[in-house]
């Protein structure tokens, strides 16, 4: 069965070196050209000055030396930190904001993104409906079917990088728009990361999941995959959606991960479109 792919660019895919740490970036001056390092200076560098500056920016982020929502120093403050020039910083932030891993305001600074603002919850949610923004119809009201701890299958293992039959969470649960159940959604979560969820903590929770990931779990979902194809509905399905059996339904598959390429969520949604429509806007 054929299906589309594509990525959520939320970040790029990171390689975060040891070459970074062992010879940082930080010193400008060229050696005389009679110098031995001047010989092995001449060798081509294995990514731009300011990518080095981003990686090292990225692993503060993961670390959580600034959290979500929170400032980070300025141009000046960190050209001084890594010892290059406020353009090379300058850069390295604009990428980080172009990957919406920052957030740039005029006047106040540059903050970390966080899934807790209004411009930010949607940017997952690719269905909108046909009158208008996701954001024109409100929340979705939320009926938690169940969230409970299953021993991880084989392609469950696989999408989230752990072993077959290590501890995984399994969420189940309908989104509805003005009382129609639209979306059904089943979701797996690395046991250890995600230790405390419940059902109860969902429900109570009226924010977008990722923030309460974020807020309470310390997860930020920064990138995600998704892949996508028609399919009719089974049985359950179509009680827990109310459609009929001859309703083609949108199925999608995410993998979304956090900081560093590491998956932290395997999603599978069913999504209904006779009044919605999947959108995917490309630059």
């Amino acid at each position: 069965m054929s299906y589309i792919r594509y990525d959520v660019a939320l970040h790029s895919r990171m390689e975060l070196r040891k070459r970074i740490m062992a010879h940082p970036p930080f010193s400008t001056h060229e050696p005389p050209a009679s110098s031995p390092s001047a010989v092995s200076s001449a060798t081509p560098a294995f990514s731009p000055l300011y990518q080095q500056i981003k990686t090292l920016i990225l692993q503060s982020l993961q670390a959580g030396e600034w959290k979500p929502g929170e400032a980070i120093p300025s141009e000046t403050e960190l050209a001084a930190r890594f010892r290059v020039s406020q353009g090379t910083v300058r850069k390295a932030i604009d990428e980080l904001a172009a990957e919406n891993l920052l957030i740039r305001r005029q006047g106040k600074g540059t903050f970390v993104a966080t899934h807790v603002e209004q411009q930010v919850q949607y940017r997952f949610l690719k269905l909108v409906p046909d009158s208008g923004e996701a954001s024109s119809e409100g929340p979705s009201q939320r009926n938690i079917i169940d969230c409970k701890r299953v021993r991880a299958s084989a392609d469950i293992a696989r999408a989230l990088g752990l072993r077959t039959g290590d501890s995984v969470l399994q969420v189940r649960r309908v989104l509805s728009f003005g009382g129609v159940p639209t979306i059904l959604e089943e979701l797996w979560l690395p046991g250890t990361p995600f230790r405390g969820l419940t059902a109860e903590r969902l429900a109570d929770y009226h924010g977008p999941m990722y923030a309460l990931f974020e807020t309470e779990f310390g997860v930020r979902m920064v990138r995600a995959e998704e892949r996508i194809r028609a399919v009719l509905p089974d049985a359950e399905q179509c009680a827990r959606l109310q459609v009929s059996p001859q309703t083609p339904l949108l199925s999608v598959e995410r993998v979304a991960h956090t900081y560093n390429d590491v998956p932290m969520e395997l999603r599978r949604g069913l999504y209904r479109t006779d009044s919605h429509h999947y959108l995917n806007a490309l630059s």
